[in-house]
Parts: structure tokens; sequence; C-alpha cells
């Protein structure tokens, strides 16, 4: 099992729990990436949040279907969870702490400290995440004749809770949906319509990081549509911002009682409470630069910045040539790939490969076919995405209902068609469930180990 990310460590944990010997191997701290900071299994390094609680919403649904497989990764994000409205957000720390603790106090799984720079012999799972080394990657390379694709991913900037000025900033979710937990699980900053401008005339004109040498060639200049920097975003239009991250609907100015211009949403980052991360904010702008920027943002003039935004190197396989949808590589049965390296993008649908790609491995192990998720599942949909798109213009993807096949009848409203496709989706996983014999493993929390 090759890296101790999200894939990685949910499926070194299903396949040790169906009883098989795993050697996890983890190359932090020894080498260290551009993104982590930690020697931690499965940091998060972008948000802190998974998304989406209710079932109707796609990463619910996704997250629905993986704790029915007995899911370690979504386990330990249920008992690190913080209030976010509608959203699991975790403390990152504890979470990443819960999960390293688990993984590597399973008596199946032997965590080995150091870089692997070749392809394992036999029974596999490559789970090195997009920041694979290059070592491996030009192995991977020379295995699949494939060249490997990128795109750049942002980190957003986070702040301590005493250095947001309320007011101007207050506490609301957007159409008041809370966890109840507390008086509002978001922070907003208002802009009115000259802020906006002036906001986004800076964001165009600041000067950016330079790209390192690594991350310069022909294709450079790729993004990810689902984690756009604010920079390129600005740049799409005078409005793009105020209809992406900065939309203002179903917010309200407590002091004018109506719907601001603008706004910016932070969001709790940690159990304590005391940091909040800037929601969909990632930006490459110098950091000197971003300090100032980010500080004409109403609330946040004395905003004290723990973490500032960064870009990196995401890199991915083309999966469609590659990859069957049980995971594994065409020319090679016993070799499984898994999180975000084949596309699955974001941190469930990173885990979601992992979930999947480790009972498949257990599976073949013991004599059994590999499992082909109903396509009617999110998990099925998204993998059915991930190894059958066009390779030609292959991208990576986020678990969404536009993945689905469509109802057998139209239903016309949003949210009652959204709901149909929950049910039927988890409804396809338990029939797959029963007839594949598939049983989820035992609870983490338990301690037992199966």
């Amino acid at each position: 099992m090759v890296g101790a990310g999200l894939a990685g460590t949910e499926a070194a944990w299903q396949l040790a729990q169906r009883g098989l010997r795993v050697s996890l191997w983890e190359m932090r701290p020894a080498v260290q990436t551009e993104a982590h900071v930690t020697d931690q299994f499965a940091e998060l390094v972008c948000s802190n949040s998974l998304g989406a609680t209710r079932v109707d919403r796609a990463l619910g649904l996704l997250k629905e279907e993986m704790r029915r497989l007995g899911s370690m990764i979504i386990y330990c994000a249920d008992r690190t969870a913080l209030p976010a409205g509608g959203a699991l957000a975790v403390d990152r720390q504890a979470f990443s702490q819960l999960v390293t603790e688990t993984v590597s106090a399973h008596p199946n799984i032997h965590v080995i400290r150091g870089e692997i720079t070749e392809i394992p012999d036999g029974l596999a799972i490559l789970a090195s995440g997009p920041l694979t080394s290059g070592a491996l990657s030009q192995r991977i390379g020379e295995l699949t004749g494939q060249t490997h694709l990128h795109f750049f991913d942002a980190l957003a900037p986070i702040v301590t809770l005493e250095s947001i000025a309320m007011p101007p900033a207050w506490r609301q979710s957007r159409y008041d949906r809370d966890s109840g937990e507390s008086e509002g699980d978001y922070i907003n900053c208002p802009l009115d319509r000259e802020q906006y401008e002036a906001f986004v005339a800076a964001v165009r004109t600041a000067e950016r990081i330079e790209l390192r040498a690594f991350e310069q060639d022909a294709e450079a200049e790729r993004f990810f549509e689902g984690c756009l920097p604010i920079e390129v975003l600005a740049g799409r239009g005078d409005k793009a911002l105020a209809y992406g991250p900065m939309r203002p609907v179903g917010l309200r100015d407590p002091r004018t009682g109506r719907r601001p211009h603008a706004v910016v949403q932070l969001r709790q980052d940690n159990l304590a409470g005391t940091l909040y991360n800037l929601v969909g904010f990632q930006t490459n702008i110098r950091w000197p630069e971003q300090k100032r920027i980010l500080r004409m943002i109403p609330g946040l003039e004395q905003a004290e910045f723990v973490r500032l935004g960064q870009m990196h190197r995401n890199t991915f396989i083309n999966s469609p040539l590659l990859l069957a949808p049980s995971l594994q590589l065409r020319t090679r049965p016993d070799l499984f790939f898994a999180g975000q390296i084949i596309g699955s993008e974001g941190y469930v649908g990173s885990a979601a490969g992992g979930l999947l790609a480790g009972i498949n491995a257990a599976r073949l192990a013991a004599g059994l076919e590999p499992v082909v998720m109903p396509r009617e599942s999110m998990l099925g949909a998204l993998m059915h995405y991930v190894t059958s798109a066009d390779s030609q213009y292959f991208q990576p993807m986020k678990a969404n209902f536009g993945l689905l096949p469509p109802l057998e009848e139209h239903v016309r409203n949003k949210g009652d068609r959204y709901q149909a496709y929950a049910s039927r989706g988890l409804a396809a996983l338990a029939g797959a469930m029963a007839s594949h014999a598939i049983e989820p493993v035992s609870d983490p929390g338990s301690r037992l180990f199966g």
C-alpha cells in the first residue's frame, strides 16, 4: 500500500480488516511535499470541509454510501466534526491524528516511513496522491506508457477568530441552515458595490507567486474548475467572484436587514473555534500582497493570518485509458490505483476510491471477482466517470448528481429529484452489497479490529 493519505489509509484499513497483512508506505517526514506540513496520515491541506451532510446532496449521498460500506475515514470525520451548518467540517489536526492512531494500531498494518521509488510486485495499491514523488511518477509513466496530466490546486488562507471585527462581520449560514450548536456556523464579511469593485481590481492586478521549476511546462496554466484561485475567477469577468465564492444569496446584513452586494464567508477550522478559513478563497497571490488585499475586506482589516494561500501542482493519470471500473490497471490486474491520482477529486472522492480499491484488492486475494459498483450509486457513478470519460479531455471530477443515469420518470422539482436519486442510489448499493456478499468491516471505534 503506497501512500497514507485519505485513499491509502482507507484502502489499508479495508484490507487489514478483511484479514490481509498490509505494508503501508508513507514517505513523509523523510521526504516532504510542497503542501503538507505534518507527518500525520490523511492530512487535509486545503479546506477542512468534507461537503454536505444531507443525502439529497451529492457529497452527502457519497458519504452515506461509504458509511454503509464501513468507511474508516468517514468514521473519523464524524467523530472530529465541527459546527458547519449543512456541511461535515472537521478539526483537521484531530482528524489526522485519529486516522493516524487508528491505522497505526491495527495489528495487520505495518507502517513503513520512507519513500518507495519502484512499483511493487504482487498485489499492490498506489494511492500516492496528487503530489507523487518524481521517482515514483517516472516509474508509473514507464509502466503505463502515458504522460501524466496535471492541474494546479490552491490553498485558502486561515485567520484567527479574535482578529475578525464583528460588526461589520456577523454570524449566519445561508438561509439560516445552521447546525443549531451556535448562533451561526459561518462568519460573513459584507462588501458594498464600491468595496467589491475595488477588491476585484486589486485581485486582478496583484503579483502572483512564480511557479517553481517543476511546475513550469507547456501546460502550466491548467486549473481544476472546482477549486479555482480567486485571481483566475476575477479575470473571467467583473461579476465572476460575486457569482462564485462571494455570492451573497441567503444572507442578510443585520445592520441593514438587506442582502449585501457581495460577501466573504469564513468557516471554523479547528475544534477550539479559534481559527477560520476563507471559504473558496484559494489563491496564489504573493503573500505580502495577499495580506494587503484580503485586509480590504470589511471585518478583516486587522486579520491575523496563520496560513496564507499557495498553489501547488496536482498530478493525475489518464484513468479512462488505464483503469478498469474496479480500479485495476488494465494491463496488470493485481495493481490498483486510488485517490486523487486517478482523478476522483476532493477529500471524499479520494477516500471513496481507496475504499473501493481496498475492497476489490481483498476480493482478488480471496479468489473473488472484483466488484463494480452500480452506476445508480454515487460511488459507482464517480468511478464510472473516472474510468470511462473521454480520455482526450479527461479532467478530475467531484461527486455530483450529473454523473448519475437519469431517473426512469423525470421529477420536475429539483429537491424531489435529488431525493429520488439518493433513494435509488442507496437501494442500488444495498443490492450490490447483498449480491456480492460485501459486509461492512468492524467499527474502527470498537478497537476490535475484526
